[in-house]
């Protein structure tokens, strides 16, 4: 994690130069319960319910102003080549995309195809900021497949999706604007 993530006034430089924090309070065990809350489901009967898949993670503090660079290793249903992977990815659109949402990027995902990318400095204002961006797509051993992935955390992850999903209650009739 970037170390705008850590607020005003942020981490000690001396705690940052040339140097990686492996340890960020409470953030591993929020990025495991909010991904399960996010990709989770509801139903008018039962209400909410997260997502049930198992999901372990660590945090690090890095010397990088914005940007939260995660890799992942999943395993999916049914087996799936990077291929297929990348085109999910580059296919996908949501909601916002479909009723073009003004903050809206028209691809919220963005695949980088070069092995050195998706970095921080490159790529985190992609569409403004609120694209994600993967890369290096390919087999796992362990799980399947792996990627990384990036996202700009001060734009996408905290200001650009409030203005977002304001945007969404609006057209869905939730704000009295």
């Amino acid at each position: 994690q970037a170390v705008s993530g850590a607020g005003y006034p942020g981490v000690p430089s001396l705690d940052m130069i040339d140097n990686v924090v492996p340890f960020i309070g409470s953030e591993e065990e929020k990025l495991e319960t909010e991904t399960q809350k996010m990709l989770g489901g509801w139903s008018e009967e039962g209400g909410f319910a997260p997502a049930s898949f198992v999901l372990s993670a660590h945090c690090n503090r890095v010397p990088v102003r914005d940007g939260h660079t995660e890799c992942v290793s999943v395993r999916f249903q049914r087996p799936a080549s990077p291929g297929e992977v990348i085109d999910a990815f580059e296919a996908f659109r949501g909601r916002p995309q479909e009723l073009e949402l003004p903050s809206a990027p028209p691809h919220p995902i963005v695949v980088r195809h070069e092995h050195n990318r998706p970095q921080p400095a490159l790529d985190r204002d992609h569409a403004a900021g609120m694209a994600s961006i993967v890369g290096r797509v390919r087999d796992c051993p362990l799980l399947g497949t792996k990627f990384v992935l990036l996202g700009h955390n001060t734009i996408r992850g905290a200001a650009g999706a409030s203005v977002l999903n304001a945007e969404l209650f609006k057209v869905d009739g939730l704000l009295p604007l």
